[in-house]
């Protein structure tokens, strides 16, 4: 079959919306709101950044499954079912190249690999709204709307591919690429909690390599995208 699931495939497209700037700024966003509110309240900021964490887990799942069963539909008709995989190949093409450009170019709100601009004000005015876990979750299910435009893209492929396999199977192929999307979120809540770096460095950081992250991400999808279309994986 031209869709031969790999773990390899799926990880990285996993990791390249892993270290999408626009999942992690929003992240920083909250913690710094929550820090900004609770100066000396480190637990609250833990269980904060776990909550929105797992609330963007359930709903990306949530989406990764209604994806797959467009696909899977669609995949009715015999000549779509032909050439998917190979407009799949196309769209991580295009997307690598776009974050090559950003790369070399960096604007911020980039089409298809940042958040637009003007999403980002009504995102900042959501996050101001947190002041809890259950708020962190709730609202967190909201905020991934607005990261849609600039993480679906690697999703797409992801959901894309798994499309050819019963859907009963891509469940846990979709619960591992959503463990490696969140696990960079996880990952910056522990280590501010337990007092290693600070909220405002990791925001310094993700500023200064931005885009380094876009270089990597482009090398990633350009490779997975020439792979894809020349039969090669």
């Amino acid at each position: 079959m031209v869709a031969d699931l790999t773990l390899g495939k799926i990880l990285s497209l996993a990791a390249v919306d892993a270290v999408n700037p626009c999942a992690l700024a929003v992240l920083t966003l909250v913690l710094i709101a929550i820090l900004i509110r609770y100066p000396k309240n480190r637990i609250k900021v833990l269980y904060i950044g776990l909550m929105f964490s797992l609330s963007v887990y359930i709903l990306y799942l949530i989406y990764g499954l209604f994806l797959v069963k467009i696909f899977a539909s669609i995949q009715a008709f015999e000549v779509i079912r032909l050439y998917l995989y190979y407009a799949l190949a196309v769209i991580a093409i295009v997307l690598g190249t776009l974050n090559i450009r950003d790369a070399i170019k960096y604007k911020p709100g980039g089409i298809a690999t940042e958040m637009p601009m003007r999403f980002r004000p009504r995102v900042k005015k959501i996050i101001s709204g947190i002041t809890s876990p259950r708020g962190a979750f709730i609202l967190g299910a909201l905020i991934t709307l607005f990261l849609l435009p600039c993480t679906i893209g690697p999703y797409l492929i992801a959901t894309g591919i798994l499309s050819y396999s019963d859907f009963l199977k891509t469940v846990p192929w979709l619960l591992i690429y959503n463990v490696v999307f969140v696990s960079p979120m996880i990952a910056i809540t522990l280590i501010v909690y337990a007092g290693f770096t600070t909220v405002e460095r990791v925001s310094s950081w993700k500023k200064t390599n931005i885009r380094w992250l876009h270089f990597f991400a482009g090398l990633i999808l350009l490779g997975l995208g020439i792979g894809m279309a020349t039969g090669v994986i």
